[in-house]
């Protein structure tokens, strides 16, 4: 364990982005490293995470995160190493998992991080397969599109981080057909050869709804969407009667700077008597443990595959921010800061 030193980096949102981020309106700026108080913790980060709903936290917008404060530092996802602590719960050396990423050092209350052990999986997998999006693919299936066998079920942005197990966990739970759409010909081949989806598609190569009808001609009965926009009106028209639709991500949307438009056959819902649901996470942390025992088992085995992009430096974060955005990532896109 190196000695902590006097100062560390953090990135701070200097500027609100109108549309797409632009490099420029971000600084990653020196900052003194604080003594943990009583109760505190003080964590060197080792992976941090970047995430898409980091997006809407650069708008100064009312909603369920407060936004990012301009000249303070962002915080995110990250898994760290313990270098002081004057908490009972944490010793120097242990790893942990705690909410004060995009910088190099975070000092925190001890109460808001969980410990991570490198024994039982891969620290990264914490912010990944075993972390956040881990936890919204399956509670986003399993409670809020209350999946059931035998279902079809359609992923958007299915290569993603959440994505990608969102289709693994509905076929491990004996989904019927599982159906992905990707930005790249070799995301498609990811899904089928090493996800084990039935069928997948590149959204660019034609029109989605087309795509979607013919790798999925009896229709479907769960839609993942973590897209928005033509995603969310092809499968309106695919969706069998009661088909049920959990809102995860509109990342089509996240960038617009014009209201976007909703999906021209929203009045099918009235006749398949289809149920569209909205999540976030937080509302099922009483799954975490569940969740853990099972994907975790899935993980052990190999029965679940997961894939993460590494970029590498703490001076990279937003690049890896903005790459997420758009699409460049194939499953969890991570920043690590370890040599």
């Amino acid at each position: 364990m190196s000695a902590t030193p006097a100062t560390g980096r953090e990135w701070h949102l200097v500027a609100r982005p109108h549309g797409w981020p632009k490099p420029e309106d971000f600084a990653l700026r020196e900052t003194e490293i604080a003594e943990p108080g009583e109760g505190q913790i003080l964590v060197r980060n080792i992976h941090l995470s970047v995430d898409p709903y980091m997006r809407g936290r650069m708008n100064d917008v009312k909603s369920y995160v407060p936004p990012f404060q301009l000249d303070r530092p962002m915080d995110g996802g990250a898994v760290g190493e313990v270098v002081a602590s004057r908490s009972a719960a944490f010793a120097p050396g242990d790893h942990v998992l705690h909410g004060l990423g995009w910088r190099e050092y975070a000092v925190l209350d001890a109460e808001h991080a969980v410990k991570a052990d490198p024994a039982v999986a891969p620290l990264s997998t914490y912010l990944g397969v075993l972390g956040m999006p881990g936890l919204t693919a399956y509670a986003g299936l399993v409670e809020v599109a209350s999946f059931k066998e035998g279902d079809a079920v359609f992923v958007s942005g299915a290569a993603g981080a959440v994505g990608g197990q969102v289709g693994q966990i509905a076929k491990l739970k004996g989904a019927s057909r599982v159906i992905g759409s990707a930005g790249s010909d070799e995301k498609v081949r990811l899904l089928t050869e090493e996800y084990g989806f039935d069928a997948a598609f590149n959204y660019k190569k034609g029109p989605v709804a087309e795509q979607l009808k013919a790798a999925a001609p009896d229709g479907i009965d769960v839609y993942f969407d973590n897209v928005g926009g033509e995603h969310l009106e092809a499968a309106i028209g695919s969706l069998n009667l009661h088909g049920r639709i959990t809102v995860c991500g509109m990342i089509a949307q996240y960038n617009a700077t014009e209201p976007t438009p909703a999906p021209r056959n929203l009045a099918l819902v009235i006749g398949k008597r289809l149920r569209m649901q909205g999540m976030l996470v937080n509302d099922h942390r009483h799954l975490q443990q569940q969740f853990v025992q099972e994907v975790g088992a899935w993980v052990r085995t190999g029965e679940l595959k997961y894939r993460e992009t590494v970029v590498k430096g703490i001076e990279h974060n937003v690049d890896a921010f903005l790459g997420m955005l758009r699409g460049e990532n194939t499953g969890k896109m991570i920043v690590t800061l370890d040599a």
